[in-house]
């Protein structure tokens, strides 16, 4: 896979110009894991890349592309190509000079990895348990186009060899067609992936496991997919498709995005549609058992409730704890044995640590976050907990880990 110097005008061609990034990215961080090095043709496509995002027209609501004969459509390009700018000098320029950029652009970085430095170093973990998206991964407006840089992966992928029995990176998108195994570079056999809060997964050897859902659940959420699908597919609404989340049918979830980072829909707009997505699941569900909805502001979450452990209520939301104790039995996780570190950057991330610190007290937490609400959460489950100020950090600090333990 080679990416030639081309122009971009199409939304089309911009998703089909990110999945060529992550062909190569792939075979990038493939050959780097093992050899250290890369072809100097890789580093050429992925420059071809940034200079045809950073060459489609743009002005102050961002790059400008056909979304059909007769629409356009405003993309925030920031995350596509500052990652392609930091991969260009990661694998360019080498890592020392790539490690100062960094410092550069972050100037919490230096201190806070050498806080966890200092917190995980004594010790190996048995589990790392991990959120993608603002976790360990920079924000990006659309899910589909926010394909891992080969730095990231690269430094993702040393922790997981070196400094841990199991590397989990679970998230609420969906596993595959359209999900995390479709955005991801590092390759197979070094992490667990696991999409849809945990209900499924691809182990160390890509086999894909699903946690079991009733048939009258999944027959209702099907239903829900196809009167959605349809919905998307009118022309008043099918920009809600493509921005931000777009559809994802998730194993046990479904998300539709009402809005994007950039607020690029009208707020009427999106409140109407927000209404529009109510009525259907009301239709689909009118006594309200099967659905519960969450409305992020950004996300219309539409979930599948599951039995509750508390006998005083009939039903709960599947949330990432769940999924963490159904991956713990199926995966052989070994969560009681512990030491476990859980990073996240969300509310809902919380439930990941609870799950853990159920099983061991022996577990260490990170959370990206400045929200000081958030912190006071994290503080009373757990005594030992460090926050970070960007995703960055916290990859940089698991690459100083492993780098230290490799001598």
């Amino acid at each position: 896979m080679s990416i030639k110097k081309q122009s971009v005008t199409t939304l089309r061609q911009f998703y089909a110009l990110m999945a060529n990034t992550r062909a190569v990215r792939l075979g990038i961080v493939e050959r780097y894991l093992e050899y250290g090095s890369v072809h100097s043709a890789d580093v050429e496509s992925l420059v071809n890349a940034a200079e045809a995002l950073k060459a489609i027209p743009s002005d102050e609501d961002g790059a400008s592309v056909d979304l059909d004969d007769k629409r356009k459509i405003s993309l925030d390009l920031s995350y596509e190509i500052s990652e392609l700018e930091k991969d260009i000098i990661f694998l360019g320029d080498g890592e020392e000079t790539f490690e100062e950029y960094l410092r550069e652009l972050h100037p919490t970085l230096e201190m806070q990895v050498s806080l966890g430095v200092a917190m995980l170093a004594p010790i190996r973990l048995r589990n790392l348990i991990t959120d993608r998206d603002g976790t360990v991964n920079n924000y990006c407006g659309r899910y589909l186009s926010s394909i891992q840089s080969a730095y990231n992966s690269v430094y993702i992928a040393r922790f997981a060899q070196t400094r841990t029995n199991n590397a989990v990176i679970l998230t609420s998108a969906p596993l595959e067609d359209g999900g995390l195994v479709d955005i991801t570079t590092i390759p197979t056999g070094i992490v667990v992936n696991a999409g849809s809060k945990g209900r499924e997964y691809r182990n160390l050897d890509f086999e894909r496991g699903t946690y079991a859902i009733k048939l009258e659940k999944q027959a209702k959420l099907s239903e829900l997919n196809i009167r959605l699908r349809k919905l998307l597919k009118e022309q008043r609404y099918e920009e809600f498709g493509l921005i931000g989340s777009g559809l994802q049918q998730k194993f046990g979830q479904t998300t539709v995005a009402r809005q994007d980072m950039t607020g690029s829909v009208p707020e009427a707009e999106s409140s109407h549609f927000l209404d529009v997505v109510r009525s259907v699941v009301s239709e689909v569900d009118p006594e309200a058992v099967y659905f519960e909805i969450e409305d992020t502001g950004l996300d219309v979450e539409i979930i599948l409730t599951v039995p509750s452990d508390d006998p005083e209520e009939d039903r709960t939301d599947f949330d990432k704890g769940h999924g963490v104790g159904f991956l713990n039995k199926r995966l052989n996780l070994d969560l009681e044995a512990g030491p476990n570190l859980v990073c996240g950057d969300t509310d809902s991330d919380i439930p990941m640590l609870e799950e853990c610190l159920r099983h061991s007290a022996d577990t260490r937490s990170v959370f990206v976050t400045s929200d000081d609400e958030l912190k006071h959460r994290v503080l009373a489950l757990t005594e030992r907990p460090l926050f970070v100020d960007e995703p960055d950090t916290l990859v940089s600090m698991l690459n100083a880990l492993a780098t230290m333990s490799v001598g």
